[in-house]
């Protein structure tokens, strides 16, 4: 994928999100975004800590010599989850200012910069 026309998406790596949508839906608890996926069908999907936990069954390798099952977390679509804004505690939509020269993200619920 070209970084010409890479979509831009109000959710980045560390941020608290909460998941509005699917089995693991909670509005009250924020989790931590480990990665954001990048496809080249322009659908972003973002993994969730303890959201969307897989099986995933490992053959024995070098690292890993025993092999067996293992729990992980897969990627859910970036639509079911929405940024937490600690101030309102309360989901969040977002808006972008510039301030300094720099591009910033800001909760529209409390008016606060998300860091």
């Amino acid at each position: 994928m070209s970084n010409r026309f890479k979509p831009k998406y109000n959710i980045k790596k560390g941020d608290q999100v909460i998941v509005i949508a699917g089995d693991d839906k909670d509005l009250k608890k924020p989790r931590t975004v480990l990665e954001v996926i990048h496809n080249e069908e322009g659908d972003g999907r973002v993994v969730v800590e303890g959201v969307n936990i897989v099986t995933k069954h490992t053959k024995p390798s070098a690292q890993n010599t025993k092999g067996g099952i293992v729990k992980r977390e897969a990627s859910v679509n970036i639509s079911n989850v929405m940024l937490w804004d600690a101030k309102a505690g309360a989901a969040t939509k977002i808006k972008r200012e510039r301030r300094e020269g720099k591009l910033v993200r800001i909760a529209k619920k409390s008016g606060e910069v998300i860091k």
